[in-house]
């Protein structure tokens, strides 16, 4: 359980962070409610730029832990802020051996994880094939798996930009504007038990369509 400070700071930068997004970039999200409000859950998105841990978190009322790189947590300002909005240090990103143990050791404390199955930011805005280890995670997991689509991000502040490129809520809407979708829960034992490549087919389709429904949601 989290101590009542830690509580309210998270919700305190939870109603900023909602305040910046939908201000500064015309943020829209919808699906909230299919994310399990108890238990372990695991939040899989599609990865387009820094922005998308805070849109998974802001889609997500609950509170949510992310994986981050270990480099993040050198500067001890920092780090402070990081892991008090629950960043998990991992050696690099993408769901590897140590990112599945330390996904894993949450979802045991019934926490809800995010995880980003393409390991590394996108190129090109689009989908790119998942990695195999999410669905070793799957397997050994077995939890509720909620996609999440996010778009807007990529165009918002892509892996090359140092700073965002804004949208305003009160101007009129330009590539930057953001939607975020949250899914239907997938039956996590049901996808353990297909072979691999059935099953990493399915959570590609499945993220697809709430990436499709989040660019729905998009100021246009």
């Amino acid at each position: 359980m989290e101590s009542w400070p830690a509580y309210l700071w998270y919700e305190w930068n939870y109603l900023v962070a909602m305040a910046t997004m939908s201000l500064g970039f015309g943020l829209r999200l919808s699906g909230g409610k299919n994310v399990p409000p108890t238990g372990p859950a695991l939040i899989v998105a599609n990865h387009q730029s820094f922005l998308d841990p805070i849109l998974a978190g802001l889609v997500c009322r609950r509170h949510i832990w992310y994986l981050a790189r270990k480099t993040l947590f050198r500067n001890p300002v920092f780090r402070w802020l990081i892991t008090s909005f629950h960043a998990l240090p991992i050696d690099q990103e993408g769901v590897g051996k140590e990112g599945i143990k330390t996904v894993l050791r949450e979802l045991d404390r019934g926490r809800a994880v995010v995880v980003f199955p393409e390991g590394t930011r996108t190129d090109d805005g689009r989908l790119q094939p998942l990695k195999p280890g999410i669905h070793l995670l799957i397997r050994k997991s077995r939890v509720p798996i909620v996609p999440v689509g996010i778009a807007g991000a990529f165009h918002a502040m892509p892996y090359w930009k140092s700073y965002p490129l804004l949208s305003p809520l009160f101007l009129p809407a330009s590539p930057s504007s953001l939607g975020v979708f949250a899914g239907q829960p997938l039956d996590g034992g049901r996808l353990a038990d297909m072979p691999r490549a059935e099953a990493l087919a399915e959570l590609a389709r499945a993220m697809h369509c709430v990436h499709a429904q989040a660019e729905h949601l998009r100021r246009k």
